[in-house]
């Protein structure tokens, strides 16, 4: 049955346009114009993404992460466990989707691409980066496993804060690390009035992007 109270909800977007003349011939660097204008705006959490994949039985999952690079314009730069269910089913399936949603500016960004583990040197430098409890946090949790209570995973946090009471920074585990995604497609999304929205989608040919622009 109709949920009025959620069949009503419905904004109308006219903050801006989007057309082939305003775009860059890169996906990266216009992307980089975007995310500029989402930090700029101040707006909530302007890196963060879902990052979408699917298992070995095509069974698609999504989670949100935070967006820590774009390394040489060419690529999406995250961090997670490589044994958590997402990076499971990277290694089955090294494709990945993301999505970043800025409200705010009525926009949103669609990315579709190859995954690839980012060299242990970037991994090593950003993990030692991180606040000592987010070094701690990725030592002691076994991501995505299912766990008898929170207490275990307290106990266990501070059985390695006096493990590694000397250490500083600390040393990043093998089963923390970064994933580059390779875009083959990206696609930039402008709200409109009458859902009439601007699609502008970015295609790699060869060695060059290739611009469309699609039906909303």
């Amino acid at each position: 049955m109709l949920d009025p109270h959620l069949a009503d909800l419905r904004k109308t977007y006219a903050q801006r346009t989007l057309s082939e003349a305003d775009v860059l011939p890169g996906a990266i660097p216009q992307f980089r114009v975007w995310l500029d204008e989402a930090l700029q705006a101040q707006l909530d959490e302007p890196t963060a993404m879902t990052v979408s994949t699917v298992s070995v039985e095509g069974q698609p999952s999504a989670r949100v992460v935070l967006l820590k690079g774009l390394p040489d314009d060419a690529g999406f730069l995250f961090y997670t466990n490589y044994e958590s269910r997402k990076g499971q089913e990277l290694a089955a399936r090294p494709l990945a989707a993301l999505t970043f949603f800025w409200p705010g500016l009525e926009r949103q960004v669609r990315v579709e691409g190859h995954i690839e583990k980012a060299p242990e040197a970037l991994s090593n430098e950003y993990f030692q980066s991180r606040p000592r409890g987010s070094q701690i946090g990725a030592w002691a949790s076994p991501q995505s496993q299912v766990i008898e209570s929170r207490e275990i995973l307290e106990a266990r946090e501070k059985e390695l804060e006096a493990d590694f009471a000397d250490q500083s920074p600390l040393p990043r585990p093998a089963h923390w690390g970064g994933y580059i995604l390779r875009p083959h497609r990206v696609e930039f999304w402008q709200g409109r009035p009458s859902r009439l929205h601007d699609r502008i989608v970015y295609e790699l040919a060869g060695d060059n992007w290739r611009l469309s622009r699609l039906a909303p």
